[in-house]
């Protein structure tokens, strides 16, 4: 695979590349790293399985892959991972990642996991912390995780510690390339300008796109219509995209056109499968998917109702996430753990 076949897997189904000519010469160099953190605050849902799937791409192009599972990051934001929940949380999450990217079709032995507080609390990282935090304005970290960190008119000083913090992780774990969503732009473009004056280089940026919620608009993680979780049965995921907001015709806020492009079809791609979406004959019969680009101008034409969408992309959906809701159910001790108050 050469360096043009490398760099666009690397970053197809992107929102955004910054920037990608730098990505390019890392190519061109050898076997660039990149890594991607996650926090372990709520339950995994399909939007972190489509940020997942992502990881398939990097080790296709032939990049080393590193998760970060954040636990103090989850403390630090207000508190929304208690610190006596951190192990089962991160154990929960280290867990359900392993079998997304399973699930994927890649193989989650290339990938290495580490934990934030496995070096986030070493002599030299502390004192790098204090350094930063001295040359750093509070506006300029609140700016830089408005779209991460919950705020408040009050806010607590683990929330302006945590940009901080996810700037120097990109050093400590020696990242060529920072991965995330595109509401992690802030922190990375921090990255991007401080990081240099600080022993570091300034990391390539790939985001991933923000999916929308089945309801219509952003997906929120405390409304359960909005999303669909990884341990939903077969029957749950059929009847929440059968509800879901998806307008004849149109493309924006449609989460279950959004489920299809970033999930469903690059599984289906490895696998060398197609999407069938059944219709009577007197509506024109089956139709056969290959790629999702030729479903959407059907839809976007008319030529493909939600109606008959729907139910063959909650099947397909389903599908998916069957070995992920598999290996939890045969764990259930992850999710009792790490959400005693849901599962106890």
């Amino acid at each position: 695979m050469d360096t043009a076949e490398r760099l666009e897997l690397a970053t197809r189904n992107t929102a955004e590349v910054v920037e990608e000519s730098e990505l390019e010469a890392l190519f061109d160099e050898g076997r660039p790293s990149v890594y991607i953190g996650y926090a372990p605050t709520g339950e995994m849902h399909i939007g972190h399985f489509t940020t997942m799937r992502k990881l398939a791409d990097f080790l296709g192009a032939g990049m080393d892959v590193t998760v970060l599972i954040a636990d103090l990051h989850a403390h630090l934001d207000d508190n929304k991972s208690p610190f006596d929940l951190l192990d089962a949380r991160s154990a929960y999450y280290e867990a359900t990642i392993e079998a997304m990217i399973d699930a994927a079709g890649a193989d989650a032995d290339q990938i290495s996991f580490v934990r934030g507080s496995d070096f986030e609390l070493d002599e030299e990282y502390t004192l790098e912390l204090l350094r930063m935090a001295a040359e750093t304005t509070i506006s300029r970290a609140q700016r830089a995780g408005s779209e991460v960190v919950r705020e408040s008119d009050s806010p607590k000083l683990g929330g302006l510690l945590y940009p901080l913090m996810q700037t120097l992780d990109v050093d400590a774990l020696d990242a060529d390339v920072a991965y995330g969503g595109i509401d992690q732009r802030g922190i990375y473009m921090l990255s991007r300008e401080v990081l240099p004056d600080h022993g570091g280089e300034a990391p390539v940026c790939v985001f991933a796109p923000l999916l929308s919620g089945l309801s219509g608009g952003k997906m929120s993680a405390s409304d359960e219509a909005s999303k669909v979780n990884l341990n939903d049965t077969r029957e749950d995921v059929v009847e929440k995209i059968g509800d879901a907001y998806c307008p004849a015709g149109e493309r924006e806020d449609n989460g279950v056109l959004e489920y299809l492009e970033y999930l469903v079809f690059p599984v289906l791609d490895e696998r060398g499968e197609s999407l069938v979406v059944e219709r009577p004959e007197e509506y024109g019969g089956d139709l056969t998917y290959d790629a999702y680009e030729p479903l959407e101008a059907d839809f976007l034409s008319g030529e493909l109702h939600p109606a008959d969408l729907k139910p063959a992309a909650g099947e397909a959906i389903s599908e998916v996430i069957a070995p992920v809701r598999e290996r939890l159910n045969d764990r259930p001790e992850l999710l009792r753990d790490a959400y005693p108050e849901k599962y106890d």
